[in-house]
């Protein structure tokens, strides 16, 4: 089994979701909706996570899933910036580059990975934020756990010094380009623009400004038989590539929102079916903060503990409920 699926993940329901004006200024992929009600849409928000967790629950993949009763964290709903995890039992905590973001940090969501994985150490790089130092997680970098490679477009939300800081510790060669959108504005998180997954990736190799490192690129992802998916601009708006693969019951899926998947073309669709299931559902109130599927989903790349058949009193299952 590949290490790029894993089969549990975390996800977050948030209580008062809204595109966040904070994180609007460099995420050209966020949409503010002023007139819209906010109960409603905090309401679609909620809907759309549990229907995402039933989802994949129903597929064999295990849900850890958490509720956010905090009204002050408009984007608690993308965990993946904040937490990432590793197989060799390692767990990493990220700087966030928006002030509202830094309280997503959740010591339960630390404590339960503790409870029923086998975590070696937690690595803690929220302090760079007091040196203004950001890596948003694998939404700034585009992880391939498999062959030790971290993509990463340079960004506010990406800061080499930091990058390197990770890749140091954990033990993966950074791949740094600079990307950008139809208008020419930095992409403010490399993984709406790149999914890797264990036998394809999917790419907008167009949008990386200098041509022979799209090439480098290219040819760094097509290492060992990957097939690699060029996405168009309009495809990359879609967020095609915001999508993971996850291990289910039956083989690998991949989950993507109904927007990403309606945009991929039959011959995209038939190259990724060739080792995927495609799981996709609606997601069009998440995508309005400027995130979709990837975002959404923090993987457990971690061991289970063998005497983890209880957390909490609770007999182990493929759903884990906690409040904040």
């Amino acid at each position: 089994m590949s290490m790029q699926a894993p089969s549990s993940v975390i996800l977050i329901r948030p209580r008062r979701f809204r595109p966040n004006p904070e994180t609007a200024v460099d995420n050209t992929f966020q949409t503010i909706a002023p007139t819209a009600d906010p109960d409603e849409v905090a309401r679609r928000a909620r809907d759309e996570v549990t229907a995402v967790a039933d989802a994949l629950e129903a597929a064999g993949v295990t849900v850890h899933l958490f509720d956010d009763d905090d009204p002050t964290r408009p984007d608690s709903v993308f965990p993946n910036n904040w937490l990432s995890t590793h197989a060799d039992g390692s767990v990493a905590v990220y700087p966030l580059f928006a002030p509202s973001r830094r309280g997503e940090r959740r010591t339960d969501v630390l404590d339960l990975l503790r409870e029923r994985y086998d975590v070696q150490r937690v690595v803690d790089y929220s302090s760079l934020e007091d040196d203004g130092l950001f890596l948003e997680g694998t939404g700034a970098m585009v992880l391939d756990h498999d062959r030790r490679v971290a993509y990463v477009s340079l960004s506010h939300r990406a800061d080499p010094e930091a990058l390197q800081r990770f890749c140091g510790d954990f033990g993966y060669e950074p791949v740094v380009f600079e990307a950008v959108d139809e208008h020419g504005i930095a992409i403010y998180h490399t993984n709406v623009m790149m999914c890797v997954a264990s036998r394809f990736a999917l790419v907008g190799l167009d949008r990386i400004r200098d041509h022979a490192r799209r090439r480098e690129v290219a040819a760094r992802l097509a290492d060992g038989g990957r097939a690699v998916i060029p996405l168009s601009a309009p495809q990359i708006r879609d967020f095609a590539a915001n999508a993971l693969e996850v291990q289910g019951r039956s083989g690998p899926l991949l989950a993507m929102s109904q927007r990403a998947h309606r945009s991929l073309s039959s011959a995209q669709l038939a190259t990724i079916e060739e080792s995927c299931q495609v799981l996709s559902l609606p997601l069009p109130t998440v995508e309005l903060a400027g995130g979709s599927m990837r975002c959404m989903i923090a993987g457990v790349h971690l061991e289970p503990r063998r005497d983890a058949e209880v957390y909490a009193g609770v007999s182990t299952s493929s759903r884990t409920m906690l409040s904040s």
